[in-house]
């Protein structure tokens, strides 16, 4: 049995880049929840081939909405709480028009590094030969070293897909898309980010036996130059 220490994505990008907590991140966090469920939820009912309508967007969002507002215990006031709804509708309203919707979230993938760190890696959409999406609720274009880094892991686990950052900025009036291609990492980004996460892994991952955990895998070494093969 080969026992690894595994790790998330999203806890390599936030050891790399800590940021203290402040009141409006809790905001801005319940309202990217409340958008992230609701386009799932509608991109699951369009690959239904059910057309949801806007006012059925809008109540759904705004149900979401109040539900992560009271779990993490944030009472706005009225007309903040309708600037935060408006984000939410004007952001499920801006992806609809989106290539991303009705996509998929694709299973996630364990980047193996040297066989004793293992990384979660899941970006939010697919489309299950050769592109994958990663949506942000805000501008990140150019995208920030906490961005950029999350998609390198995600670009590591799927290395033969188009990366696309696609942004919905629910700050702008009215909301803005906007997308960028990622170009592919180059062997030194590469090498430099697994040897990063498997610090980090090493440090903070929780050991699982590898023959049980569910792949699918991607192996890498980070001795000489870097090489990808998925199982």
């Amino acid at each position: 049995m080969t026992t690894i220490r595994t790790i998330p994505t999203h806890e390599v990008v936030q050891r790399t880049y800590p940021r203290p907590p402040r009141d409006e991140d809790e905001v801005g966090k319940a309202v990217g929840l409340a958008i992230d469920a609701t386009l799932s939820h509608f991109s699951h009912e369009f690959r239904q081939g059910r057309r949801p309508t806007a006012t059925a967007m809008r109540t759904f969002g705004e149900a979401r909405l109040a539900e992560e507002l009271a779990q993490a215990a944030l009472v706005p006031s009225a007309s903040e709480r309708a600037v935060l709804l408006e984000e939410v509708n004007g952001s499920v309203l801006a992806f609809r028009k989106t290539p991303a919707f009705g996509l998929l979230r694709p299973k996630s993938r364990l980047i193996v590094i040297d066989d004793e760190v293992g990384v979660y890696a899941q970006p939010d959409y697919w489309d299950g030969t050769g592109r994958f999406y990663e949506m942000k609720s805000y501008r990140a274009i150019p995208p920030p070293p906490d961005v950029a880094l999350q998609l390198r892991l995600f670009q590591l686990a799927f290395p033969r897909f188009e990366s696309v950052l696609l942004c919905i900025d629910r700050h702008a009036r009215p909301v803005a898309t906007s997308s960028l291609v990622v170009a592919p990492p180059t062997p030194e980004e590469s090498l430099a980010v697994l040897r990063r996460a498997f610090e980090l892994g090493r440090e903070h991952g929780q050991p699982k036996v590898l023959e049980y955990v569910e792949g699918p895998f991607v192996h890498y070494r980070t001795s000489g130059p870097p090489g990808a093969s998925p199982a």
